[in-house]
């Protein structure tokens, strides 16, 4: 903690670059691959992309 700093280290802030690598990795793993609708259905993976790229797009006109 810096002089003058109200915060300090704590959870995954505080662990080392290994243990935090070790955690994250974990995300992935999970759920096993025969039930991530995306890796079995690519058209499903591109419908959602297109979808979210419209919601995030239309509002990109407003924002000025």
């Amino acid at each position: 903690m810096t002089p003058g700093s109200s915060t300090s280290k704590r959870g995954f802030a505080s662990m080392d670059s290994d243990r935090q690598r070790e955690i994250a990795s974990k995300g992935g793993k999970s759920v096993p691959a025969e039930k991530r609708s995306f890796s079995q259905d690519r058209e499903l993976a591109s419908e959602a992309g297109r979808k979210g790229g419209q919601a995030s797009g239309s509002t990109r006109g407003n924002q000025e």
